[in-house]
């Protein structure tokens, strides 16, 4: 009898000795799978341009336009987003050098101007946004920081694609997808990170960043050799062979003004209707535009002293029937 109590005792030590071993099995294989999971959120990008979508009842569609060029209203994201998923599958960082865009693909190169103080830096497009009606580009907050409206919220811009190194990044990113198809042993590099260099300097005279430059990491700013009036046009840059290393230049940009663009019209009596129309909501013009050959008569109110002013004036001219009107920096 004591010899079966013995075994039985025995076998219950055994018992619990392997179960203690599967316990311990399963949560290295648990903590494996989340150093896995930490490894993979750290994968390299996927070029995507993606479908039409819409959001808020307005419709977005996506494009390789390699001559985009365009003004408007910046705005900024961070501790919200930061560490969430990107429109192209990255992890949001908002202390790398990136921007979100509503139709530009991912990943693709543009310089982000500020027009009120003449910075300039180059950022990578790898998320969708921004989709207030109002805003043309959302920049991380270290981009913010660096063209100097981090606190002011937002900023005139003007936003280029750099046509060459995004069509490089292209063939970069497809040709590793292709390699990793077909199984091929040939690895591709990883995408060298934009370093952000820093030293000491003043802020452009005359910008309205100049108390944030004393608290703010102060970027590496290179000062352009133009020394044409502020309110003379500014040359375009050469941005095809900018380097993308998160150098922070300044420029001589023209004095800009804020307006509210109802629509253009190929007619002249359909533009002069908008016109008597919005006259009580503000100062109208009907200005004309010779586009592809073909004379537009452009509706404009303003302009406006502030962004404020004129995201303002934006929900009146909407809420006046006009849901296709915009902001224009010119």
């Amino acid at each position: 009898m004591i010899d079966v109590f013995r075994r039985k005792w025995i076998m219950a030590v055994a018992l619990a000795a392997g179960l203690s071993g599967c316990a311990e099995t399963q949560f290295a294989i648990h903590s494996a799978k989340r150093v896995v999971g930490a490894t993979e959120d750290k994968s390299e990008p996927n070029y995507k341009v993606g479908d039409a979508y819409q959001i808020n009842g307005i419709w977005y569609y996506p494009k390789e336009d390699y001559d985009h060029d365009e003004t408007g209203i910046a705005s900024w994201y961070g501790t919200k987003f930061h560490g969430r998923r990107t429109a192209n599958g990255e992890i949001y960082d908002m202390n790398s050098l990136t921007a979100a865009h509503r139709t530009l693909p991912m990943p693709s190169y543009v310089r982000v101007t500020n027009l009120e103080n003449g910075r300039s830096i180059v950022l990578r497009v790898n998320d969708r946004g921004p989709f207030a009606h109002s805003r043309v580009i959302d920049v991380s907050r270290r981009a913010s920081q660096l063209l100097g409206f981090q606190r002011k919220g937002t900023a005139k811009v003007r936003v280029q694609i750099l046509a060459d190194k995004s069509r490089a990044l292209k063939a970069r990113l497809r040709g590793r997808d292709e390699l990793a198809r077909v199984g091929s042993p040939i690895t591709v590099d990883r995408l060298p990170k934009a370093k952000v260099a820093a030293e000491t300097l003043p802020a452009p005279a005359g910008s309205e960043s100049s108390s944030v430059a004393q608290t703010e990491p102060p970027p590496r700013l290179v000062a352009s050799n133009t020394t044409a009036a502020s309110d003379a046009a500014a040359p375009a840059p050469n941005i095809a062979d900018e380097p993308v290393t998160g150098e922070v230049s300044v420029q001589v940009v023209p004095k800009t003004s804020i307006f509210i663009q109802a629509g253009a019209f190929g007619q002249f009596d359909n533009a002069n209707r908008v016109r008597a129309k919005l006259s009580a909501v503000g100062p109208v013009k009907i200005s004309s535009v010779l586009v592809g050959g073909r004379d537009l008569f452009r509706v404009r109110v303003g302009p406006l002293k502030s962004v404020k002013a004129a995201d303002k004036m934006l929900e009146d001219v909407t809420r006046a029937g006009y849901p296709g009107a915009r902001i224009i920096i010119e």
